[in-house]
């Protein structure tokens, strides 16, 4: 039982307040931005932008996004995006779900995405089409 909590473990990277990263960087699992990054992150994984981390950026890309700190670029998330109070955003957005706290400072554009279920809905047993369909549901909302 506990070789299955070891492979449900998500690493997490932490670029520190001292760190200053100019580049394309790419991760799977999640990375926490607590300093400066210029450059492009095209990810799979979760990204964090901390309160008082600065990025300018041509893309990002990752499953989620959550902003707290000040971001100058265009953002795309699979799954969501959320903009924390105090935070600055500029730049257009793509993403299924969206959450902007009051107090932000965003400058851009929203598109939003449908994310459709993972499984083909005519090959799925009824069980398996009612999941996809409730999960499709939620993102839709």
């Amino acid at each position: 039982m506990s070789e299955d909590k070891e492979t449900d473990k998500v690493n997490e990277t932490v670029f520190g307040p001292e760190t200053e990263f100019d580049g394309e960087l790419e991760f799977t699992d999640k990375l926490v931005i607590t300093g400066k990054f210029n450059g492009k992150i095209q990810a799979t994984g979760d990204l964090e932008i901390a309160k008082n981390a600065v990025c300018t950026v041509e893309k990002i890309s990752a499953r989620s996004i959550v902003i707290s700190g000040s971001v100058q670029g265009n953002l795309e998330a699979s799954e969501r995006v959320e903009i924390c109070s105090g935070s600055t955003v500029i730049g257009d957005i793509t993403t299924a779900r969206i959450r902007i706290a009051s107090n932000v400072n965003f400058e851009g554009q929203v598109t939003m995405i449908d994310k459709e279920p993972d499984i083909d809905l005519f090959t799925a047993a009824s069980a398996e089409y009612k999941k996809a369909m409730t999960l499709h549901s939620d993102v839709i909302q």
